[in-house]
């Protein structure tokens, strides 16, 4: 079961990932079955309320569909289970970086916020990648309440289903060059990472340093990977 697997991760060496780079793995949080059972999922489906094409708006070259409400069971457990694990972590970040918003212990509960302020649309998502796909780097923000962090799990294994397609992260410090990283994942891996931005420790204290991320090119084969977003979209 996916919350028993959660339940097993060394959370408080994660926590020390997470604020030393802005990121962190979660080895193996999706069994091979449940990776599969989602991914062929993709396609039209009422499971899904949208469908962009990457190209018509220049976010890179590839396809993505927003799960509608109400979610899959895996998807949804996903959401839920990880954020309870997440949101401690979300706070203390907002601590550091002198914002204001907290967040609440349960999903249901930020849920409630978002939906209050008009973000009502379902944000998880499915991605499907091809030969000479890519997605160009960006912030996966959508609307005035953001969770700062997001989960993308990796539904095909690299090196037999595609060749290609690394999952990349950028950071702009402050007056510094912007320094990218590469995030080696395993079929079913997780990567959880910063939706915006993150805190950085400096001989000063706290400062501020944003992220992004993206997907680099597919050589060939069909890469899919679900993304879990805690935010609702307006």
């Amino acid at each position: 079961m996916i919350t028993t697997r959660i339940e097993e991760f060394d959370w408080e060496m994660f926590a020390r990932d997470l604020d030393r780079q802005g990121w962190g793995v979660l080895p193996k949080l999706m069994a091979v079955d449940e990776c599969d059972a989602i991914s062929g999922m993709y396609g039209d489906s009422p499971a899904f309320r949208s469908h962009v094409v990457m190209a018509r708006h220049g976010f890179g070259k590839g396809e993505y569909r927003y799960f509608s409400y109400p979610l899959p069971e895996i998807v949804q457990e996903l959401r839920v289970e990880l954020y309870a694990k997440l949101a401690p972590m979300a706070n203390a970040w907002h601590c550091r970086m002198g914002l204001d918003a907290r967040f609440p212990a349960t999903h249901a509960q930020f849920l409630e916020r978002c939906h209050a302020a008009g973000q009502r649309r379902p944000t998880p998502l499915l991605l499907q990648y091809g030969p000479g796909d890519y997605n160009c780097l960006h912030q996966d923000i959508y609307g005035e309440h953001i969770f700062p962090l997001q989960v993308a799990t990796l539904l095909s294994e690299p090196n037999e289903a595609f060749a290609g397609g690394e999952f990349v992260l950028t950071e702009q410090r402050p007056r510094m060059q912007s320094r990218a990283a590469v995030v080696p994942v395993a079929k079913g891996d997780a990567v959880v990472f910063a939706v915006n931005s993150r805190p950085q420790r400096g001989s000063k204290g706290d400062y501020r340093v944003t992220m992004r991320h993206g997907v680099s090119e597919v050589r060939s084969g069909r890469r899919h990977t679900v993304g879990i977003i805690f935010h609702d979209a307006t």
